[in-house]
């Protein structure tokens, strides 16, 4: 991806004569090369593979075809502070921001794309008409969660197309739903927003894994939690003290809470269900990494619960999925 990426990067200075590229330039090429991989990957797969007519060359070029993977990209411009996050599928970008109470706000610069999601949902069905079953139980065709990715190429394939590699090489049989193919796209979301580094922003990036077990807030207040701890600075420490001193549970402005989808397009966790977390943030929650990766996945996977840690990273593939 980086690599198409570069290239449609040059070529958006090219064509503005070696100019600082305009904002319609820089998300025109992050698209172009999401989707230009997505081809190569699809769809120039199946002409080599049906060139070179070899059972080997099969296996090599439409494993990653036939898989599927999200992707979410990250593109900051240090000249004007502008962030730009771009999101194929179902991982999320979220903003961490000081506000001026001196708590952490949380601000989601992504949309879960899925098929439970009433935009993208809205999405399909106007590109498929009279076909009922385009999204069914949150799902591409009832079978697949996420509306946009990179591989899936059942879901993009011509039902000619999975037949014949199914009969001469490897493949899977096509949905009995599918009739107007592609279904599935690479073609990010891409959003802009303005970066404020005197407020100590922060960007967390991560797959659905994460907030399946924790809310946009709690990862925001986890990380400025961290930060608080961490600060090395006499003036910044002594402030932190006395800051979490007066205040209980995680330094951040608590969002509205649902089930399922939020109004924003989010997917609420649902392992904290499956688990049956209880009790507060003081009694969930423990800083004690040198990592801040690390911090949110300890407390992602039950924080101070040290015998639920130990569990969920004992489970073994492919079990350990049904549960983190």
């Amino acid at each position: 991806m980086a690599r198409e990426l570069n290239s449609t990067y040059k070529a958006a200075l090219t064509n503005t004569a070696s100019t600082v590229p305009s904002s319609e330039a820089i998300e025109a090429a992050i698209k172009t090369g999401f989707t230009r991989l997505d081809n190569e990957i699809v769809h120039e797969s199946v002409e080599k593979v049906l060139k070179a007519n070899s059972k080997l060359v099969a296996a090599e070029l439409l494993a990653p075809a036939l898989s599927g993977s999200c992707a979410l990209l990250s593109f900051y411009d240090s000249r004007s502070k502008l962030l730009r996050v771009a999101c194929t599928g179902d991982s999320r970008a979220v903003l961490g921001r000081r506000g001026d109470s001196g708590r952490w706000v949380a601000t989601p610069l992504s949309v879960d794309q899925t098929g439970s999601n009433p935009e993208e949902e809205a999405r399909m069905r106007k590109q498929h008409p009279n076909e009922p079953n385009v999204i069914r139980n949150g799902r591409v065709l009832g079978g697949l969660e996420p509306s946009r990715a990179f591989g899936d190429a059942t879901y993009k394939w011509t039902r000619e197309v999975s037949e014949r590699l199914k009969q001469s090489f490897f493949g899977r049989t096509p949905s009995a739903q599918l009739k107007t193919p592609p279904y599935v796209t690479a073609e990010p979301v891409v959003t802009t927003t303005q970066i404020h580094p005197e407020k100590g922003d922060f960007l967390v990036m991560a797959t659905d894994g994460l907030w399946e077990m924790l809310t946009n807030e709690e990862v925001v207040g986890l990380v400025g939690q961290w930060i608080e701890k961490q600060s090395s600075e006499p003036q910044s420490s002594s402030w932190s003290k006395m800051f979490s001193s007066a205040q209980k549970g995680l330094p951040v402005e608590q969002g509205v809470k649902s089930k399922g989808m939020k109004e924003d397009g989010q997917k609420t966790p649902i392992r904290q269900q499956q688990w049956g977390v209880k009790g507060g943030e003081d009694q969930r929650f423990v800083v004690e990494d040198k990592n801040v990766a690390t911090h949110l996945v300890r407390n992602a996977l039950g924080g101070k619960d040290k015998d639920m840690v130990c569990a969920l990273l004992t489970l073994p593939a492919p079990y350990s999925r049904r549960y983190r």
